[in-house]
């Protein structure tokens, strides 16, 4: 538990005290691709730290759409989860394993305590509500401001800088919910990017043929 807990950016900053309550009550928990991992109506985990694999952040309406707000990888941390622990945080979101994936989890009494007794943890949960709210209007601004093409081409692109790799193993519904698409809409643009030879489409994956032209359509 020390090894993982030492990941935290404000653990040196916390008492020889609040160590110990921290290591006393956090805990490791495993979930399977696809599994949620938090929901509005659930109970409040508390602050979530990203040991492996990958979570989604997503609103979902009444009718069943999901739109995606953010992703988090390995060694990145959700406070999301802990609306009950930041009261400015009105909003419900679901949060669902992209693949097997294992989380530290510090409790939420345990994370609200931290946040009233210590300034350098208030700070830090603030700033990573504000980075989160910042990558939530990125997202918005994708949506309401960019055609499905080059939103499309620009989440290649991300994928390929981001996993240094030209194959994107993904299927069209993964991408559409990254995207916040529908998957036939993903599926047809994917298949008039292959027709154009911007990329090759095979069983479960994308792969990127043409990276220039497909930046050029994502500056257009």
């Amino acid at each position: 538990m020390e090894r993982y807990l030492t990941r935290l950016p404000f653990w040196e900053m916390l008492t020889e005290q609040e160590k110990e309550r921290v290591r006393n009550a956090s805990t490791l928990r495993r979930y399977k691709k696809g599994a949620f991992i938090h929901s509005g109506g659930n109970e409040c985990l508390g602050m979530l730290l990203l040991l492996e694999g990958e979570i989604r952040t997503c609103l979902l309406s009444d009718e069943g759409r999901e739109v995606t707000l953010f992703r988090v990888y390995p060694g990145g941390l959700c406070v999301l989860s802990a609306s009950c622990v930041i009261s400015q945080i009105t909003f419900d979101t679901q949060i669902t394993a992209q693949q097997d994936t294992a989380v530290l989890i510090i409790p939420a009494g345990i994370t609200a305590s931290l946040k009233e007794r210590n300034i350098h943890v208030r700070c830090f949960l603030y700033e990573l509500a504000a980075q989160r709210f910042s990558d939530v209007m990125w997202s918005m601004q994708q949506i309401l401001f960019k055609g499905l093409d080059r939103r499309l081409a620009d989440f290649l692109l991300a994928e390929q800088e981001r996993t240094g790799s030209d194959v994107i193993p993904m299927t069209h519904e993964q991408i559409a919910q990254h995207i916040s698409s529908a998957r036939e809409a993903v599926a047809r643009m994917l298949k008039h990017f292959s027709g154009d030879g911007l990329v090759e489409l095979r069983r479960g994956a994308v792969v990127l043929r043409d990276t220039d032209a497909l930046k050029k359509l994502g500056n257009c």
